[in-house]
């Protein structure tokens, strides 16, 4: 008898949990129908709105999702923000990559110098995002996108924002720009050998190969032409460096590493940052306004910032991803590695930086957000901390800072 109820408690259990999915399942799909109205007026047609919503379901192991009943979840954790440079910029992979973007710099010299003449982006930089982003069209994207766009939009983090994608992800099929089955996309929904989100798509696809479709699939030119017009849209400078690596002097201030402090490069050279390997500048680069970058703090790598660093930055928000586009884009032409090499510095947990932007912004020395994230306004922020509390100013999230952070709390 005790076996008879045990197997009817279960069975109970599990019918249980099988209507309550039904019913969750039921909502999406009456979720999807109510947009259809905002679908007609953005221009999708009723066969494709039906065909592509038929039997859709939510995938709810995505990232970043917010679901009754259960622990809320974050996005997934991006190597960006929580790998130390060394482990992010290793050089093996950028030899790798470097070496494949010098065999298809050639094969498509003839797009990558005319998208260079029309927008004033360098082939390099392109060829860098198209590695970084996807390995050159080798990796394959593991989500269905237009599942992955319906599901953050009924119960995403940021539902308004993915609405919209989804209603332009059903555009982009309508309009026969994609199929559905090639649509493959991150977690977070772009898709493309050049990672755009439908709404990019729309803003700044190009159709570089004239053939009526800004195919960012399957068209190189397209993928890439699209990417520098993303670029341009945003404020891309041409003939302007990314970036310029420096010997930072012995008496350099790491809080001085935002983007709202800015100089003139040669300004920066008489306050002794000394362009590595002796490079001498043009009088036209010398009066460019550049930020100061210390990815590590004191430790490691300096760098004098550009206008069209933060363009890049607006790809992906992500010092870490800038810094391996660039340099990536440098190498297709110049075999040298950083002349400073990375240290064998450690990165703090995201719960505990995030603690330190808590203090921090409670004693008025930060006002960015709360995010876990050692970026610019972080590092200065922490620096700021250090020569308050009588520290070493290294402006780096350590655990020595983490425990005299603690202990004021």
């Amino acid at each position: 008898m005790r076996r008879l109820a045990l197997t009817v408690a279960i069975a109970a259990i599990l019918c249980g949990a099988s209507l309550a999915h039904a019913a969750a399942d039921a909502a999406f799909t009456q979720f999807i129908v109510s947009l259809w109205p905002e679908a007609q007026a953005a221009g999708v047609s009723r066969a494709t709105f039906d065909a592509e919503t038929k039997g859709l379901e939510p995938d709810y192991k995505l990232p970043d999702l917010i679901l009754p009943g259960r622990p809320a979840t974050g996005a997934a954790t991006q190597a960006e923000f929580v790998q130390v440079p060394a482990d992010y910029i290793r050089e093996p992979s950028i030899i790798k990559l470097a070496e494949e973007g010098q065999r298809l710099m050639a094969k498509h010299r003839a797009a990558l110098t005319a998208i260079e003449q029309r927008f004033g982006v360098p082939g390099t930089i392109v060829l860098a995002i198209w590695g970084r982003e996807t390995d050159y069209g080798r990796y394959t994207l593991p989500y269905d996108g237009l599942r992955v766009m319906a599901t953050q939009a009924y119960v995403g983090r940021r539902k308004d924002q993915y609405r919209n994608e989804f209603i332009l992800a059903l555009k982009l099929i309508s309009d026969g720009e994609v199929t559905r089955k090639d649509m493959r996309a991150s977690w977070a929904g772009a898709t493309g050998l050049t990672q755009f989100l439908p709404s990019e798509l729309y803003k700044h696809g190009v159709d570089f190969d004239g053939d009526g479709r800004r195919d960012i699939w399957h068209s190189v030119p397209d993928a890439l032409a699209s990417a520098a017009q993303q670029l341009v849209n945003k404020g891309w400078q041409p003939g302007v460096r990314w970036a310029y690596e420096v010997q930072a002097p012995a008496n350099a201030d790491c809080t001085m590493g935002v983007p709202e402090v800015t100089k003139p490069i040669g300004e920066w050279i008489r306050d002794g940052f000394a362009p590595v390997r002796g490079e001498k500048l043009k009088a036209a680069e010398l009066v460019e306004p550049a930020s100061l970058l210390q990815p590590e703090g004191i430790y490691g790598p300096a760098f004098l910032t550009t206008k069209n660093y933060f363009v890049i930055k607006e790809y992906n928000f992500s010092d870490l991803y800038v810094l391996y586009v660039g340099h990536l884009s440098d190498r297709m032409t110049t075999p040298q590695p950083f002349a400073t090499p990375w240290s064998a510095s450690t990165q703090l947990r995201t719960a505990d930086v995030e603690a330190m932007q808590r203090h921090l912004t409670r004693v008025g020395l930060y006002t960015d957000k709360l995010d876990g994230k050692a970026g610019m306004k972080t590092r200065a922020a922490l620096g700021a901390y250090q020569k308050k509390a009588g520290l070493k100013v290294d402006c780096w999230p350590s655990e020595a800072v983490l425990r005299s952070i603690s202990a004021a709390r």
